[in-house]
């Protein structure tokens, strides 16, 4: 177990915890939760050995085996899986060991090589590492591909996809939420519930954190706080404590007022002066009762909309897509992702826009955004139509070395050029009041942009946005970097807002309380989602399912046709290397033979138990398998031992 007892822990001279103590079992997840600067990633550190407590004792299982993500940018031509395979630190192991095996004569070291290989996983490390990057969103045609040819936010994928990989008794996981879309989301949630070591997660994803975790951690005020559930549990258990502490600071404040009303009432009276100084200690005695300082709350509002265009906007025949690149030649076509889609916007909708990754959710809001033209068909859009757009990729557009009253300010200029201001205040202090009603207060309005954290980006769009008064909102994943403060925010923000809504994310809270309808993004097609978010995550696991399923099957393929191979040896060569060759070769098939039979054998056992019917089916399946895996090894141990007798002859 992990085991916290008065720990202090600083960051140069702030104090992030003071005298705190927790303990951790093996087997929990653990969701561990703060104020933005409470520490978290601070505790990560000390847990994963890069931060030393400076007071207290810090203890964790010297033998227990540690995955977390890289935040390193991975820079290398490998491809995608194999990337993915090196994050199996066992198996790593295992090839080395066979490696240094072969370089010696040793029959018995080489055996026992190439069982510990097979033990790792040999065997099945590519279906496993694709599994693994299939799940988190990639296409098969991108399992080869090299890591650098994908961008920062796919490679960060993979950096996940190979902590997954690590064989760990403790995994740590710090927002491994963002980037993902809501496929890719479903898929982790799925694969976290069937790990099997301990687990501590930060997230901002409330539903994510109910679905993975059954601890709560709390980081306040210094302290550690646990709660045995997870985060709705938490909360509900955290108001109720937090209403306990606030009565009982009511009933001290109202003795100590008793208290003091008597001391000053009688202190200059001898007669009562004895117990007017008892009262004095008594309240010097009294342990104080914190007052509730709740954490700080930031709300806004978008504003009414100048007009609302009925319907917003009308696609008929709609292709969207990607025009070919600007140096590709004459006769290249575009790229259509999405296609012949006959639909109408109207006032007020609230739609949450549904799709596996890859399949053009982002292309069709780029294209209703005008950042795209349509390939075919006419987009016409309502009278006055005045759209506020969040793009996945909107921080990257801010200018890092402008400040947010800049920002505002050049705003203001583009929507005057435009002739689009309508009836904002516009003088520089209107615009320092309304930075304030995003907590971008004094300094704040004129720090470098590009100092400031992601979630602080993000709420400088959301301002600018919101100032724009639009009618429109097309919100691409507009979560990524908001705290759950901030999410919640948004999400009230969205309900009263009078316009109409078209949401992707897959912060799924959002989508339940913002979205009353759906569209589905598949196949080439737009069409309705007839289900709630329930029904799309059981779509989404049976999709992965059967990508997992197929890798298997592709990879069950390959390996025979591998055995059948090494079934044909070739011609003898008499030389040393030849020699070893075979030799090694026969010493792994010897062990590989060993683990077949051996799990044959224990195949065998459970079919003379009295199974069920469908188990009874299930294992003579895999007895075949089996029989047929271990024919195949018999006849390349064989040829194997004939061309080392043909050689020693």
């Amino acid at each position: 177990m992990i085991t916290l007892k008065n720990v202090t822990l600083r960051r140069s001279a702030k104090v992030l915890l003071e005298h705190a103590s927790v303990t951790l079992n093996p087997g929990e997840k653990v969701g561990l939760v703060g104020r933005n600067g409470a520490g978290k990633s601070s505790l990560f550190a000390l847990f994963n050995g890069n931060l030393h407590e400076d007071a207290g004792e810090y203890y964790i299982p010297t033998q227990w085996r540690m995955g977390q993500v890289s935040q390193d940018m991975p820079e290398t031509e490998q491809s995608a899986t194999e990337f993915v395979i090196e994050g199996d630190t066992v198996l790593n192991a295992a090839r080395e060991e066979v490696k240094a095996s072969e370089a010696t004569d040793d029959g018995d070291r080489m055996a026992h090589a190439y069982m510990a290989l097979y033990d790792a996983g040999e065997h099945d490390a590519p279906s496993r590492a694709q599994a693994l990057i299939l799940g988190l969103g990639f296409k098969t045609t991108e399992l080869e591909n090299p890591v650098n040819s994908f961008s920062g936010g796919w490679r960060m994928r993979l950096q996940l996809a190979r902590a997954l990989m690590c064989p760990s008794d403790l995994l740590l996981l710090d927002e491994p939420t963002n980037h993902l879309d809501l496929d890719a989301l479903v898929w982790l949630e799925a694969w976290l519930k069937r790990y099997e070591g301990t687990m501590v997660v930060i997230s901002h994803d409330r539903e994510f954190l109910d679905a993975v975790t059954n601890v709560t951690l709390h980081i306040d005020a210094g302290k550690l706080v646990r709660y045995g559930g997870n985060y709705s549990k938490f909360e509900d258990m955290r108001a109720e404590q937090m209403e306990l502490q606030q009565n009982a600071f009511s009933k001290q404040q109202d003795k100590i007022a008793h208290l003091q009303k008597f001391i000053a009432r009688f202190k200059a009276k001898a007669s009562k002066a004895k117990q007017a100084q008892s009262r004095v200690k008594a309240l010097d005695r009294m342990e104080k009762i914190a007052p509730l300082l709740a954490d700080a709350d930031f709300t806004f509002e978008f504003k009414e909309p100048a007009n609302l265009p009925n319907p917003m906007l009308s696609m008929s025949g709609v292709s969207f897509g990607y025009p070919p690149p600007a140096d590709a030649p004459d006769d290249t076509q575009p790229t259509v992702i999405v296609q012949n889609v006959s639909r109408s916007v109207l006032a007020g909708q609230r739609i949450g826009i549904l799709g596996a990754n890859g399949q053009g959710k982002s292309t069709l809001v780029k294209t209703v955004a005008r950042d795209l033209a349509p390939i075919g068909g006419e987009v016409t859009e309502g009278k006055g139509l005045n759209i506020g757009y969040f793009a996945q990729q909107e921080l990257d557009v801010l200018r890092p070395a402008d400040t947010p009253l800049e920002h505002m300010i050049r705003l203001v200029k583009e929507m005057t050029a435009e002739g689009r201001i309508a009836g904002q205040a516009t003088r520089e202090q209107d615009l320092r009041s309304f930075l304030g009603t995003f907590n971008f207060g004094g300094d704040m309005v004129k720090q470098a942009v590009g100092s400031m954290s992601g979630g602080e980006k993000a709420r400088l769009v959301l301002c600018m946005i919101v100032w724009q008064r639009p009618n429109l909102l097309l919100l691409d994943e507009p979560t990524n970097h908001l705290d759950l403060a901030t999410r919640e925010a948004l999400a009230m923000a969205l309900n009263e807002f009078e316009g109409t809504v078209m949401l992707v994310s897959h912060d799924r809270a959002l989508l339940r309380s913002v979205c009353d309808e759906f569209w589905m993004v598949s196949r080439g097609g737009v069409a309705p989602f007839d289900g709630d978010l329930d029904d799309y995550q059981r779509y989404l696991l049976d999709e992965a399912k059967r990508q997992r399923e197929a890798i298997k099957e592709t990879q069950s393929q390959l390996n025979k046709q591998q055995a059948k191979a090494s079934a044909k040896p070739a011609k003898p060569v008499v030389t040393p290397d030849a020699r070893r060759k075979w030799t090694t070769e026969i010493a792994r098939l010897d062990a590989r033979i060993a683990t077949v039979s051996a799990e044959g054998a224990a195949l065998e056992g459970k079919l003379s138990q009295n199974p069920l019917p469908h188990e009874i089916a299930e294992l003579g399946k895999r007895i075949k398998n089996v029989n047929d895996e271990l024919k195949t090894l018999e006849d390349a141990w064989l040829a194997a031992t004939e061309a080392l007798e043909a050689l020693e002859a």
